[in-house]
């Protein structure tokens, strides 16, 4: 940890002398000449070798356990043997999951979609039939579900989302009050970006809340489920179970995909769902598509054989990406601990790391970094329409940077951190 004192303890001068010492610094890290990219989760490259073996399966044998020839027409709901991977996984039960193409952000945005043209199994029309939808969005948050909202003109409405998920006593408030409120984002395990893991007990009165929607919809993205930088995953809820106990058995849809377990743009993804989502969902679904790639799906059973066997297969993935998380937390403590200036999660999976600087900097931390030749998601990108209203979150993402890309990188980002911290301070005196 830094020996230096916090920011706010230090008179005028020795504030002036903390700021030449880091403005000193930041000249030295522009004149390195780096070329970083941490803007986004994507796999390394070393990681996506760990399925390179896909490419030679299913190594002509096209056929499913149930004889189905793969290369044909037909299967909307994919391979039996693939679903029971994944239900284990899930912790679904397999007759609620299906199988589908490599995106589960095609699916979310289908359900989306097919929510407004159509309406879900319980709403009186379609959402675009109604003067404004809304929905929560638990902050910080993942992006590309903001992006849904923002390109349908739905109404974003942020609720803070806490250390075993988002805070129920808002959530509980807003939707028994607002019929116009339709859903909520969750990313319950491993959050993006903050690594948080919904609470069983959170999960059961988000199945059971009352809402002022009849059609009230939970997208459960559990991109995140195996993703683990620790021995083992925790177990995941089956909200699809806790639902149906609780009488709203249509109100989660729940979303996964393998696009981090193997290739990011040829994985599989799946939704578990009521019986009457699924019919709803594959109604729809069955007029723009003939079925998934199953050919992919074999390659992906022959691969991965059990359940077991993708576990195995992410202890790999942990072996490469912990190394890198640890880097990052070791540097952002040795660098700023103790300085009160910046605070941060620290995962136990997932592929972010959620950083909080001193309110009124993100923006000007995220520049100074790009100026020096770092690249870093701009600041407010985890809230919707990119409005942090205090400026104050970075989300840092160490998986597709080599170790010592990493560490170098974060050592600058530190160093941006500092020297926008002592200006801000200055500019307050």
């Amino acid at each position: 940890m830094s020996s230096q004192r916090a920011v706010d303890s230090l008179s005028l001068s020795e504030l002036k002398q903390a700021f030449e010492a880091a403005a000193s610094a930041y000249e030295e890290l522009k004149g390195k000449g780096l070329s970083f990219d941490l803007t986004r989760g994507k796999p390394a490259a070393e990681q996506l070798d760990l399925s390179n073996d896909l490419l030679n399966l299913p190594a002509g044998d096209f056929r499913s356990a149930n004889g189905t020839d793969v290369r044909n027409y037909g299967g909307l709901t994919g391979l039996l043997e693939l679903r029971e991977i994944f239900a284990e996984l899930l912790n679904v039960e397999v007759d609620n999951l299906i199988a589908l193409g490599n995106s589960s952000l095609e699916v979310m945005h289908d359900l989306v979609v097919y929510s407004l043209l159509y309406g879900t199994p319980d709403s009186a029309r379609p959402w675009s039939k109604e003067a404004e939808i809304k929905v929560l969005t638990p902050v910080p948050g993942y992006d590309r579900h903001f992006a849904i909202c923002e390109s349908f003109g739905i109404t974003m409405i942020p609720v803070p989302l806490l250390e075993d998920g988002p805070d129920l006593d808002v959530v509980r408030k807003l939707v028994a009050e607002d019929p116009a409120i339709k859903g909520i984002w969750c990313v319950p395990t491993y959050s993006n970006p903050t690594g948080t893991i919904y609470s069983e007990e959170v999960t059961r009165e988000l199945v059971s809340m009352t809402t002022a929607a009849s059609d009230f919809r939970i997208i459960w993205d559990n991109a995140y489920a195996v993703h683990t930088l620790v021995e083992e995953a925790p177990k995941a809820h089956d909200i699809v179970a806790f639902a149906r106990e609780a009488g709203n058995p249509n109100r989660p849809l729940a979303v996964a995909s393998t696009s981090k377990i193997t290739f990011a743009g040829a994985g599989v993804a799946f939704l578990a769902a009521s019986d009457v989502n699924q019919q709803w969902f594959q109604k729809h679904m069955s007029k723009r598509s003939i079925g998934p790639d199953k050919v992919n799906q074999l390659r992906h059973v022959k691969f991965f054989g059990d359940a077991e066997g993708v576990r195995r297969h992410m202890a790999k993935h942990r072996d490469i990406l912990k190394p890198k998380f640890d880097a990052l937390l070791e540097i952002l403590e040795n660098r700023l601990g103790g300085l009160d200036v910046a605070n941060w999660t620290k995962p136990e999976g997932g592929y972010f790391v959620s950083l909080d600087v001193v309110p009124g900097t993100a923006q000007r931390v995220v520049q100074l970094a790009k100026e020096a030749g770092i690249s870093l998601t701009a600041a407010g990108s985890a809230f919707p329409l990119g409005n942090d209203p205090d400026n104050t979150n970075i989300r840092l993402a160490p998986s597709f940077p080599t170790l010592a890309e990493v560490k170098d990188a974060m050592d600058g980002v530190a160093t941006c951190v500092l020297y926008a911290a002592y200006e801000h301070a200055l500019a307050g005196k």
